[in-house]
C-alpha cells in the first residue's frame, strides 16, 4: 500500500497567494468598475477625475514596486505582505466612509501601497523562487485565480444595488484582512532556506526518460544592473507595458458598455464574461507555457489582445453608415480576456527564464515600474477623451491603435541563450575596464 505523498510546499504558497489573487482581483482590479457608476452618481465627479485617480494608483504602484522589489530579494516575503494587507484593507475601510474627493485620493494612495506589498509582486517572486522547470505552470496557476475574481462582478454589482457601495467598501476592507493575514504564514522566500529543492525534486518527464525542454532549461544568474543594460529588458518592458496601458482601462469597461447602450445586466455579464477568457488564457498558459516558444505565444496574446480591444471599441459603432451592433462584443469578450490572461503569466515566468532568480524580485519591480508608467496614463487617457466627446468609442480606438506597436517588438525578442551571451560579454567588459582602471593607479 502506497503512503500518501504530500504536494511539494511550493504549490501551497501558490494556493494561498492564489486565494489573496482571487479576492483582491473580485474586489478592485476587476471588481472596482462596479463601484464607478454609484461614486459618480453619489458626488457627480468627472471620469476624468476619477481616471486621474486610477492613473494616480498605477504610478505610485510603479514608484513603489522597484524598492517592493529588493525588499523581497533581501528579507522575504512574510512581513512585507503583512503590512500590505493591513494597509489594504485599511484603504478599503477609508473610501466606504469617506465624504470628499481628496479622501477619495487617500483611499486610493493608502489601497495602492497595500497591494504592492501585500499581493501581486509578492506572490509571484515567491512563487518564482521555489519553481524553475515548472515555473510557466506555477505562475500561469497563481495568475488564474485573478481571473475567477472578475467572473464574480455581476455578483458585486447586485451586491451594491441591494446593500450600497459605502456598505460593501466596508466589508471588502474587513473581508481583506480575514484572508489576507492568514495566507502571510504560509510565505516562505526560498525552498533551500528549508532543505527543499525547486520544484520539489527531479523533473518526472526525465524520470521516466522524456528529454522535455523545460526540463533541460539552465537556470540563469543575472542581476539587475546587467539586465539594465540588455535591449531584451527594454523590449520586452515596452511590450507588456503598451500590454498594461490597455489592461488598467478595465476601469472603464462597465461603464463604456452602459455608455454602449446596453442594460445594466447585460454589460455586468459582458465584462464579467471577459473573466472566463481572462481565466483560460492563464489555464492554458499553465498547460502549455513550459512547452512552447514563450516569444511566439507572447506575440500571439498581443495580437488577441488587439483584436478584443477593437471589438470594444466596435459595438454599436458606426462604420460607414452600417451600424455594427453587437457583433463586435463577442470579440471583445473572447479575445481580450484570452490575450490579456496568457500574457500575465508569459511575461513573468519570460522574466524567470532569462534572468533566474537570484535578482528577480529586484528585476520584476524595476519592469513593474515601467510598466505602470503606461498604466497610470491608460485610465486618464479613455476618461478626459470621454470628456472632450462624451463617447468611451475613441479612447479605445486609440488604445487598439498603439497596442499595434507590441506585435512585432515581441515577435521581435532574442532567444535565451543570446540574452545570456550577452550578459556574459558585460561581465567581461566591466572586469577588463575595472582591471585597466585599478593598474593604471
Amino acid at each position: 500500500m502506497k503512503s500518501f505523498k504530500q504536494p511539494f510546499y511550493g504549490w501551497w504558497i501558490v494556493g494561498a497567494g492564489g486565494i489573496v489573487q482571487w479576492y483582491t482581483s473580485a474586489i478592485f482590479w476587476r471588481g472596482f468598475q462596479a463601484f464607478v457608476p454609484p461614486i459618480l452618481e453619489t458626488f457627480g465627479w468627472s471620469r476624468g477625475v476619477m481616471g486621474a485617480a486610477i492613473s494616480l494608483q498605477r504610478g505610485e504602484s510603479g514608484m513603489i514596486s522597484p524598492f517592493v522589489g529588493v525588499i523581497l530579494d533581501k528579507y522575504g516575503p512574510r512581513k512585507a505582505m503583512a503590512f500590505g494587507v493591513l494597509l489594504t484593507g485599511g484603504g478599503f475601510v477609508y473610501m466606504s466612509q469617506m465624504q470628499s474627493l481628496w479622501q477619495f485620493y487617500l483611499a486610493i494612495g493608502l489601497l495602492t501601497l497595500g497591494m504592492s506589498f501585500g499581493t501581486f509582486i509578492v506572490f509571484v517572486v515567491t512563487v518564482a523562487n521555489w519553481f524553475v522547470r515548472k515555473r510557466a505552470r506555477a505562475l500561469a496557476t497563481l495568475m488564474s485565480f485573478s481571473a475567477v475574481g472578475g467572473i464574480t462582478l455581476p455578483i458585486l454589482v447586485a451586491s451594491i444595488d441591494t446593500f450600497g457601495w459605502r456598505e460593501v467598501l466596508l466589508a471588502c476592507g474587513i473581508g481583506f484582512w480575514l484572508i489576507g493575514f492568514p495566507a502571510t504564514l504560509v510565505m516562505r522566500k526560498r525552498p533551500e532556506d528549508y532543505g527543499m529543492v525547486p520544484d520539489g525534486g527531479p523533473d518526472d518527464d526525465l524520470v521516466n526518460g522524456k528529454a522535455n525542454r523545460a526540463g533541460r532549461i539552465r537556470e540563469q544568474a543575472i542581476t539587475m544592473r546587467q539586465a539594465i543594460k540588455l535591449r531584451f529588458f527594454w523590449q520586452l518592458a515596452i511590450v507588456t507595458s503598451l500590454g498594461q496601458l490597455v489592461s488598467s482601462t478595465n476601469l472603464f469597461h462597465f461603464a463604456a458598455l452602459l455608455d454602449y447602450g446596453m442594460t445594466a445586466a447585460l454589460a455586468a455579464a459582458a465584462a464579467g464574461a471577459v473573466a472566463i477568457g481572462d481565466l483560460s488564457g492563464r489555464a492554458g498558459i499553465a498547460v502549455i507555457g513550459d512547452r512552447f516558444d514563450k516569444r511566439k505565444m507572447l506575440t500571439t496574446a498581443m495580437i488577441m489582445q488587439t483584436i478584443g480591444v477593437a471589438g470594444l471599441a466596435g459595438i454599436n459603432a458606426e462604420v460607414f453608415g452600417v451600424n455594427l451592433g453587437l457583433w463586435p462584443l463577442p470579440l471583445f469578450v473572447v479575445f481580450f480576456g484570452l490575450g490579456f490572461g496568457s500574457s500575465i503569466p508569459l511575461r513573468l515566468s519570460i522574466l524567470g527564464d532569462y534572468f533566474g532568480r537570484t535578482s528577480y524580485g529586484s528585476i520584476v519591480g524595476l519592469t513593474s515600474s515601467v510598466n505602470a508608467l503606461f498604466g497610470a496614463a491608460g485610465p486618464a487617457l479613455v476618461g478626459f477623451i470621454y470628456d472632450g466627446t462624451d463617447s468611451y468609442r475613441l479612447g479605445f480606438t486609440t488604445l487598439a491603435v498603439m497596442l499595434v506597436i507590441s506585435i512585432p517588438l515581441a515577435l521581435g525578442l532574442e532567444p535565451a541563450g543570446r540574452v545570456a551571451a550577452k550578459a556574459r560579454q558585460l561581465t567581461r567588459r566591466n572586469y577588463r575596464e575595472r582591471n585597466r582602471f585599478e593598474s593604471s593607479k
